[in-house]
């Protein structure tokens, strides 16, 4: 009876399911710790997307301030009453209410031109011999030879010879002449005239004394006022006289006043301002996320803290308005941003230069980067601090990818280890069960002897 409960006991065969033992006590050892490793590495993964995140927020945010900037929208634009006569454009940086000018355009500046006669064949000899091409008081010598005899060729020397004279051949019908232009200005006026010893034909396409060349314009200087101040200059584009502005002269109306003035962008800057708290306010949230889940959390606390002194950090030294509190924006009680509407609309009625100043700050010798960073100075400093090398998110980022790296090297040593705890077992109830298979063996034939006897025994 014992030996029948023993077999029983252990199945037929060995009795046992071998693969499956294995692959339960392996199982029961494996999943609990690759389950706490991954659960830990899925974990560090959502860290990682949450900084991730928090940097993308911020890079955007302060490209997009500095693109605005950059590009002039939120600057203001000057104005001109009679666009016919003149433009204006202005560098960034620069007040609006430097913009008040009243102008007069009396003379255009010119350039001088001349022009040969027709000739039938403009690749045909024109003469050998150098000739002079003086350029307000400049001479540079032209050289005609056996290589370049022809009016392509003098055209070709004169343009080649860096005196600021261009020269172009003109065809049609008739045949070609050649058209010399210089640059505007009276001191830009030119002659040319060919040089004792060069072939007499020469003189046909000089202009100056004995040449035959005819005059098409002469050259001048553009002449105009300014607020009643006379100016002269020799290009029609004038960046000199009024700070920070250039004024493109098109065309001359003496007597006329032009006036100058300033367009500055009301809608665009209440636009901004609510973008700015907008996205402010993401920036806010994907940071307070980053830190809850980061662990060491203090970087990004800091970077919290730098975020929320903006509102009172001194973004211009210029006009009523130096920050952003002082136009109505404030932190609530959620520590998110919010616009006071009746204190921004008072700002930009009061001093809308002041306002446009946090977000476009002037440039001279008084207003620098220093002491007018503007919004967007101050906050492409700080994105430049956190994620540059040794900044906060750079520090933090480097953390979590270390961690990552150590939990995917843990991990891979808990399936080695277990790959050959597995091993182990396999060999182990390999062995077991062969052992069982012999003592089935033996204790199959203990049973037909057994049961040898009891029939011997009945039968006496």
């Amino acid at each position: 009876m014992a030996l029948t409960s023993i077999a029983s006991s252990l199945g037929a065969g060995s009795g046992i399911d071998i693969p499956k033992l294995v692959d339960d006590l392996a199982a029961a050892s494996r999943e609990p710790k690759v389950t706490r490793l991954s659960t830990l590495a899925q974990q560090n993964q959502a860290r990682i997307s949450a900084v991730s995140q928090a940097r993308s927020n911020l890079e955007g945010f302060a490209d997009s301030l500095a693109q605005m900037v950059s590009d002039g929208t939120l600057r203001s634009t000057p104005t001109v009453s009679d666009e016919s006569v003149l433009s204006a454009t202005t560098r960034a940086g620069i007040n609006a209410d430097s913009f008040s000018a009243t102008v007069v355009v009396d003379q255009l500046a010119r350039a001088q031109t001349a022009y040969s006669a027709v000739v039938a064949d403009k690749t045909a000899a024109i003469g050998t011999g150098t000739m002079t091409l003086s350029v307000g008081g400049t001479d540079h010598v032209i050289t005609i030879d056996s290589t370049n005899n022809s009016l392509e060729g003098l055209a070709k020397a004169i343009n080649a010879s860096g005196s600021g004279v261009s020269a172009s051949i003109v065809s049609d019908t008739g045949g070609s002449r050649i058209v010399l232009k210089g640059a505007t200005g009276a001191a830009n006026s030119f002659t040319l005239t060919a040089d004792a010893g060069a072939d007499p034909a020469l003189a046909a396409f000089g202009y100056g004394a004995g040449g035959g060349m005819t005059l098409g314009q002469s050259a001048t200087d553009a002449q105009f006022t300014i607020d009643g101040g006379a100016y002269s200059r020799s290009s029609n584009i004038v960046d000199d006289v009024i700070p920070g502005m250039s004024l493109t002269l098109k065309k001359a109306s003496p007597g006329q006043e032009v006036d100058v003035g300033a367009s500055r962008p009301l809608d665009m800057i209440r636009q901004t301002v609510k973008d700015f708290v907008d996205v402010y306010n993401q920036l806010k949230k994907s940071i307070t996320d980053a830190a809850a889940m980061s662990g060491d959390t203090r970087g990004l606390r800091e970077l919290e803290g730098q975020l929320r002194g903006m509102m009172s950090q001194t973004l211009t030294s210029s006009g009523t308005y130096t920050t952003l509190a002082d136009i109505g924006i404030y932190t609530n009680k959620d520590g998110l941003l919010a616009v006071d509407q009746t204190r921004l609309e008072t700002a930009l009625t009061t001093d809308a230069g002041a306002v446009e100043a946090l977000f476009n700050p002037p440039r001279d010798g008084a207003h620098t980067d220093v002491s007018d960073p503007g919004i967007a100075g101050v906050l492409d400093a700080l994105r430049d601090k956190a994620v540059g090398t040794g900044g906060v998110i750079d520090r933090v980022t480097r953390t979590l990818d270390a961690k990552s790296k150590d939990l995917a090297d843990q991990l891979d040593k808990v399936n080695e280890r277990e790959d050959a705890y597995r091993a182990r077992l396999e060999k182990k109830y390999s062995t077991l069960d062969a052992k069982l298979a012999a003592f089935k063996a033996t204790q199959a034939y203990l049973e037909q002897q057994i049961q040898m006897w009891n029939n011997q025994n009945s039968n006496n």
